[in-house]
């Protein structure tokens, strides 16, 4: 620029700029952010309404890419910004040709270094035997979604790899601790003794799943802290229940009639554990409902005996697991005591990992002890990629990183997934193909180590936290710049977020309008709009 042309300089904003903070009336409003403030250009303050140690995993994932501001502004309103973004990411998009395939071309100026490949290509074929093919014939060089059947096959081929992907859900078999003989502990144990999980996971779930020890998937932080639940030992089952006066019995199952994304199959799950139970000497009914029956009476803790459930994480974080079912869920089970609600209340104001892993190993100890339910099944599914590919990977978020990737001897690498991606504005998507792609151009403050549920710092270098855990200020990493050139600052972050909080601001456009992830995640927008 001339030299008479000086940079505008930076001015503070905070977001809502002026009035009271709209946590200030609760039945108004039920959202957790209070005010974002950009007080400088490379700090940004995010105020709470409500203590909260997993802010960092809250904001992470492709869905709160930060955008430009400038950006924003000029392609928003008209929807433009769903096929035309502008990242910080390590690819940029060269082209999208609908129907077809999109390539993203190596961002140079990225300011982790440039990717490895020098492009990525993504394809899209609804049939895993499409996709298997491609792979076989070197036409792609990895792939989601292998079908059912045909891991023997690839396992068997030289030229392939097959990589087990573990979700963020869990299968569980709760315990109404209300109900005879149920209220007693030893019981419970001799449950959680009497099951086969392994066999469970071969019989009722998809391959790539995996048996399930703690409540919360290992790949999350601190998930698997603390005492496991205990591989099956049908002998010292039986003993337990000779010992509590129950050498028989009988009680019910129940479990949704439809598939979930927790229980695939649950009919088939529900009929494996009856079998399994009656090897200890427990008959089981099965009572198939509908799920909005079956979740009400469980919640409301009238339903009888054992019931299938599960949980799915809207976030990469333990608390996500654990208080979601045994805090304030707690009463669906009715054996989850004092010493179980104290060590998750004491979790609830840990931030550092120094701090949360002994405060998760006391509340895994305890869930453990107590045995309000039984971990039974983590629901997976497995992927492909060509032998040669360096680094290759599987994400349990859809983020995979191919910019880490080398595809051989080929300086492009290609990918196919069963859909194309509804948009690359992904503050509005929640589906896993389109946030997969959005998350090679567009960057959070916080990523997921390749492969991994763990957090790390991406635009941001760190965010922390004094206690009460209600104030979280945020220090950008310096010279990112986007895609166009513009540089990144706070400004940026503030409105990036007001964009998806308020429902009332012009800029609250997306393909469908839901904003979705910030809604589950941040549990309220700002001007709702009237049901």
């Amino acid at each position: 620029m001339p030299a008479s042309v000086r940079p505008q300089a930076f001015r503070p904003i905070a977001y809502p700029e002026d009035g009271p903070a709209p946590c200030a009336d609760r039945e108004a409003y039920a959202g957790l952010l209070k005010r974002i403030t950009a007080i400088n250009e490379h700090t940004v303050v995010f105020e709470l309404c409500a203590p909260d140690p997993a802010f960092r995993a809250r904001i992470a994932g492709p869905a709160f890419a930060i955008q430009d501001t400038a950006w924003l502004q000029a392609n928003a309103r008209d929807g433009s910004i769903l096929t035309r973004p502008n990242g910080t990411g390590p690819f940029r998009l060269e082209r999208w040709s609908p129907g077809s395939e999109m390539v993203l071309t190596r961002n140079e100026a990225w300011w982790g270094g440039p990717p490895k490949p020098a492009a990525l290509a993504m394809v899209w074929n609804a049939d895993p035997r499409h996709r298997l093919a491609d792979l076989v014939a070197g036409s792609i060089d990895g792939m989601d979604r292998v079908r059912i059947g045909d891991e023997a096959k690839i396992s068997a081929n030289p030229d392939l790899v097959l990589m087990p992907t573990v979700g963020l859900a869990t299968a569980f078999l709760g315990i109404n601790a209300r109900t005879v003989p149920f209220d007693d502990p030893s019981v419970r144990e001799a449950v959680a003794l009497g099951i086969d999980r392994q066999a469970l996971v071969d019989a009722a779930f998809p391959s790539g799943s995996t048996v399930a020890r703690y409540l919360t998937p290992c790949s999350v932080p601190h998930g698997c802290r603390g005492t496991a639940f205990p591989e099956v030992d049908r002998p010292a089952a039986k003993d337990l229940l000779d010992q509590a006066g129950f050498p028989t019995f009988t009680t019910t199952i129940a479990y949704a009639d439809a598939p979930s994304s927790y229980l695939p199959n649950p009919a088939a799950a529900a009929e494996n554990l009856r079998s399994q139970l009656a090897e200890i000497g427990i008959t089981a009914t099965l009572k198939p409902q509908p799920a909005d029956a079956l979740i009400a009476a469980v919640d409301s803790g009238k339903s009888p005996g054992l019931f299938l459930l599960g949980t799915v994480a809207r976030m990469p974080d333990v608390t996500e697991f654990l208080e979601r079912n045994v805090g304030s869920g707690a009463g669906r089970f009715g054996g989850v005591d004092r010493s179980l609600t104290a060590a998750l209340k004491k979790a609830a104001t840990a931030v550092s990992d120094d701090d949360r892993a002994p405060a998760y190993t006391a509340v895994n100890d305890a869930l453990r002890r107590t045995v309000p339910l039984v971990p039974l099944a983590h629901p997976g599914w497995n992927v492909a990629y060509r032998s040669d590919v360096a680094a290759a990977h599987t994400s349990p978020l859809a983020s995979e990183r191919f910019a880490a990737m080398t595809p051989g001897d080929r300086r492009q690498i290609a990918w196919a997934q069963a859909t194309e991606p509804e948009s690359l504005y992904c503050a509005d998507e929640d589906e896993a193909d389109t946030l997969r792609a959005c998350a090679q151009i567009g960057e959070s403050l916080y990523a997921y180590e390749p492969g991994e549920a763990s957090l790390l710092p991406a635009l941001a270098t760190d965010c922390q936290t004094p206690k009460p855990l209600t104030t979280w200020t945020c220090t950008l990493r310096r010279r990112v710049v986007f895609h166009d050139g513009s540089r990144l600052d706070a400004a940026d972050v503030v409105m990036s977020f007001a964009a998806q909080w308020d429902a009332a601001n012009p800029l609250h456009r997306g393909r469908t309008g839901d904003f979705r992830p910030f809604l589950e995640r941040f549990r309220g927008f700002l001007n709702p709009p009237t049901p």
